[in-house]
């Protein structure tokens, strides 16, 4: 048998470079497009824009599932007051569902106390996501959204490896950091070969209770700037409002009217090109 020259032409099976990475499939699954929820740093709302973006196309019949891979600060279950543990078998996980059906898995849905802290090193916590995707029974689902750890690091980089992400949203904020940080997220999608559906600006603006005008606590939105020098779609600026904060905090992000974000759930179904024939919820 012949010896791998390194450019895997004529490698023999032991060859290395001639392994995939990729996790199994899940049994029992068929899953049409996964999108990843990625951020160059933590606390831009990146939680906030894939639970959003579940909400929305789930009212509108989709069938959606969020995979919460950011294992050291899960928050996807809180924000969808999903609190039922997850059950299975000795070699199948079966997600939670929150009230319009959308399958959640999460650390925090395998421990006894939500609050103990995951004190796991890098490889722990991507051997744990890999096995949150494959060793789960997602069932039919049109979209899985992976929240994605903050960052670029370990973590980030297993999960692109592990996972057959289709493609991803960064998400950003409107800060004079940003330029730097989205190009971060940009470099590792690329260097990884996985599409850009586009950019998000998070906690772009609040808008006045009184006279609607829009205020730009940070400064004005850089979306179409930094998307231009990225050479991505820029998708929409989305508002800082204190009363999504509260639903959130109460575990009811799917009674906001999730319509304001709409641009970035119509970008994800042209990307995702699923045709669609089951009722809109009201």
């Amino acid at each position: 048998m012949s010896e791998c020259n390194h450019n895997c032409d004529g490698c023999t099976a032991s060859c290395d470079k001639n392994k995939s990475l990729l996790a199994k499939a899940p049994k029992d699954s068929s899953i049409k497009k996964i999108i990843g929820v990625v951020s160059g740093k933590g606390g831009v709302g990146k939680s906030m824009v894939t639970s959003l973006l579940a909400t929305e196309l789930a009212k509108e019949g989709y069938k959606v599932g969020i995979l919460d891979s950011d294992i050291t600060g899960p928050s996807i279950p809180k924000a969808f007051g999903v609190t039922e543990q997850i059950h299975g078998t000795e070699d199948t996980m079966y997600p939670s569902e929150s009230s319009l059906g959308i399958k959640v898995m999460s650390i925090n849905l395998i421990l006894q106390d939500p609050s103990t802290p995951v004190l796991w090193r890098g490889p722990v916590i991507g051997g744990a996501i890999k096995q949150f995707y494959s060793d789960t029974c997602w069932g039919d689902l049109d979209y899985l959204f992976v929240d994605m750890p903050p960052g670029t690091g370990d973590v980030a980089l297993t999960v692109f490896q592990s996972i057959p992400v289709d493609g991803v949203i960064i998400v950003s904020t409107p800060q004079d950091l940003v330029k730097m940080i989205v190009g971060k997220a940009v470099n590792m999608c690329n260097q990884m070969n996985i599409k850009i559906v586009g950019l998000v600006e998070n906690m772009s603006y609040m808008e006045c209770p009184c006279c609607k005008e829009k205020v730009y606590p940070f400064g004005d939105s850089k979306l179409e700037e930094v998307a231009f020098h990225y050479d991505i779609l820029p998708l929409q600026a989305l508002p800082i409002n204190p009363n999504y904060a509260k639903l959130v905090d109460d575990g009811k992000i799917e009674s906001i009217d999730t319509s304001f974000i709409k641009d970035t759930a119509e970008a994800v179904k042209k990307f995702g090109k699923i045709e669609l024939n089951r009722n809109i919820v009201k």
